[in-house]
C-alpha cells in the first residue's frame, strides 16, 4: 500500500515548492501531496484574519475532506509550528511527523518567541508597516551560504509572497509533550556553523520515538537538493507502519488543549543555532 506524503511548504511559499520533490516521491512509488497554506496564493490576499490556527485548521481540513490516514506529515521551516500541532490533534491521521529545518512548537509561544525581544519587535513592526505580511527576504540573502545557485536564489525569491505576519505571533496550543510525536527533524548542515543545533531540537535526540537525519544542503532543500530530501522522505514512508485507525483513533486528543508546558522553549546563545529563514535579520535565540 502506498504511504500519503503531506508537504507543507515553510514561509513566503506554496505548494510550488514541493514540485520536483513531489514527482521524485511519486516514482519511488509515493503519494505526494503538497498544499499552500491560506494568504500565500497571492499577495493580494487579505491576511488580517489568517493566524497559525487557520494554518492547523487547513491543514487538518486536507486530512479529513480526502480521509487521509497513516500519513508521513512533512513541515519545512516555519510549517513545523503548523505539522506539529495537527500530529498532536490528529493521531489517528497522523503516523510520523518530519521537520525539516523546522522549528518546533512550544506550548504557549510563539515562533518569535525564538528571537531575542529587540528582534521580535523589530519583526513585529515590519510586519505592522507591511500591511500584515511578514517581508520576504531578497535573493542575496537567500542564497547566501545555502547550496543554491545564483538562478535558484533568484527564481525562488521571485516567487515568494509576504508570510502572513499573525502565524509567526500567534502561541502554539499542544495537548501532549512533543516528545511524545512519532517524529523525524531533518538538519540540512550548511545552515549550522560547527555543527551547533538548537537547545529544544537538540533535547528530542532523548526523546525515544524521535531520529534525526542529515541533508548536506541549505536550508531550502526542495530546491538545492530535491533528490536527496525525496529519497529520505521515501526512505522514512517505507520505515512507517500501517496502523489500525479505530485503534489509533481511541487516542485522539480534545481538539481545544489547555496543558502547559514540560519545558520552556530552548534559548541557545550562538546565532548559528536557530534555522535561518530570513538571512540578514538571521534567526537568533537569547542568550540563556
Amino acid at each position: 500500500m502506498k504511504t500519503q506524503i503531506v508537504l507543507v511548504p515553510g514561509p513566503w511559499m506554496g505548494a510550488w515548492c514541493w514540485e520536483t520533490v513531489s514527482q521524485r516521491l511519486r516514482e519511488l512509488g509515493h503519494d505526494a501531496l503538497a498544499v499552500t497554506l491560506p494568504g500565500l496564493a497571492s499577495a493580494r490576499e487579505d491576511v488580517s484574519h489568517v493566524g497559525l490556527e487557520c494554518h492547523v485548521e487547513a491543514v487538518m481540513a486536507v486530512l479529513d475532506e480526502r480521509d487521509l490516514r497513516d500519513v508521513v506529515l512533512v513541515g519545512h521551516s516555519y510549517s513545523g509550528l503548523v505539522v506539529g500541532q495537527v500530529a498532536d490533534r490528529m493521531p489517528d491521521r497522523v503516523a510520523h511527523t518530519v521537520y525539516v529545518e523546522g522549528f518546533l512548537p512550544h506550548d504557549g509561544k510563539s515562533l518569535l518567541h525564538a528571537f531575542p525581544e529587540r528582534l521580535r519587535e523589530s519583526e513585529l513592526r515590519q510586519i505592522a508597516d507591511n500591511e500584515g505580511r511578514w517581508p520576504a527576504p531578497d535573493a542575496s540573502v537567500v542564497g547566501d551560504g545555502q547550496g543554491l545557485t545564483a538562478r535558484q536564489a533568484h527564481a525562488l525569491a521571485r516567487r515568494f509572497v509576504g508570510h502572513p505576519g499573525r502565524t509567526v505571533a500567534d502561541p502554539v496550543k499542544l495537548a501532549r509533550p512533543l516528545a511524545d510525536q512519532r517524529a523525524t527533524y531533518v538538519v540540512c548542515s550548511m545552515e549550522h556553523v560547527d555543527g551547533q543545533i538548537a537547545a529544544d531540537v537538540t533535547a528530542m535526540r532523548m526523546a525515544p520515538s524521535w531520529d534525526f537525519e542529515t541533508l548536506h544542503t541549505g536550508h531550502w532543500p526542495m530546491i538545492s537538493a530535491p533528490g536527496p530530501l525525496a529519497g529520505l522522505l521515501a526512505g522514512i514512508a517505507d520505515r512507517t507502519p500501517d496502523r489500525t485507525p479505530d485503534r489509533a483513533a481511541d487516542r485522539t486528543p480534545d481538539r481545544t488543549p489547555d496543558r502547559t508546558p514540560d519545558r520552556p522553549i530552548g534559548r541557545p546563545a550562538d546565532r548559528a543555532a536557530v534555522p535561518e529563514v530570513a538571512g540578514e535579520r538571521r534567526r537568533t535565540h537569547e542568550g540563556a
